[in-house]
């Protein structure tokens, strides 16, 4: 065998080597960029989707319908107002704490709904925001929770100074206005 015959050989080994194990790792990549991108919710979607495949599926779908929105980050006159509308929120807890709630809640949607989000249907309300907001958003699942029990008179005074806590957390994520790495997205 000639030393060009040897070398040819040797390249095209090292060529196809180098694509396997590209393979091997593009889905290693992306689980990682997902499971970045998306923090807890990456686990939960996983937990509860047949396999994990399934589960990045579902999340890059998201991230595809997330890119469709007309997101904008809110005026300082928006900002402001909300800001004492939550105060407001927080004062009506001490009174009400019921009702407070139901306002929190309430709040949150209409931010979301002036940032452009669809917030018509709850669970959509979560796929939607587990791509810039998924820090807060079990926060916001629990809130949410708790605010339906609590026009029951099933939770506790702690629980709801917890759920207005956590409706807290998504208020100030939203209004602190797009992400930076979506924002680059978004401009290009």
């Amino acid at each position: 065998m000639s030393g060009a015959v040897l070398t040819i050989i040797i390249v095209a080994a090292v060529i196809a080597l180098a694509a396997l194990l590209a393979v091997a790792l593009i889905p290693r990549l992306r689980s990682r960029r997902l499971r970045d991108r998306f923090g807890p919710e990456y686990d939960r979607t996983v937990q509860h989707a047949q396999n994990r495949r399934v589960a990045e599926r579902e999340l890059t779908e998201r991230e595809k319908r997330h890119e469709q929105l007309q997101l904008r980050d809110l005026s300082e006159d928006e900002k402001r107002r909300y800001t004492m509308q939550w105060a407001q929120v927080q004062e009506q807890f001490i009174d009400d704490p019921v009702a407070a709630l139901t306002n929190a809640d309430h709040l949150v949607t209409a931010v979301m709904t002036d940032r452009g989000y669809p917030a018509e249907d709850y669970n959509r309300q979560l796929e939607t925001l587990s791509v810039e907001h998924a820090q807060p958003l079990e926060q916001y699942r629990i809130a949410h929770d708790i605010t339906g029990r609590a026009g029951q008179g099933q939770v506790t005074t702690e629980d709801m100074r917890t759920a207005i806590v956590h409706y807290r957390a998504l208020f100030e994520d939203l209004m602190n206005g797009h992400r930076a790495e979506s924002t680059t997205r978004h401009n290009q």
